[in-house]
């Protein structure tokens, strides 16, 4: 296995499990609704058209 990870190309990436407690957290309420109050009004581009 280690010679497997020796020959790869992509890039090995290790999360931190202690990542785990922070899911869920709103971290910037204010921004959020902010964010939630712009797409209200305008709405989410669609992604069929800019294909």
């Amino acid at each position: 296995m280690e010679t497997r990870l020796k020959k790869s190309k992509a890039p090995i990436i290790i999360i931190d499990k202690s990542l785990n407690e922070l899911k869920g957290k709103e971290f910037f309420p204010e921004k959020l609704k902010k964010v939630n109050d712009i797409l209200a009004k305008s709405g989410l581009p669609d992604i069929k058209k800019l294909k």
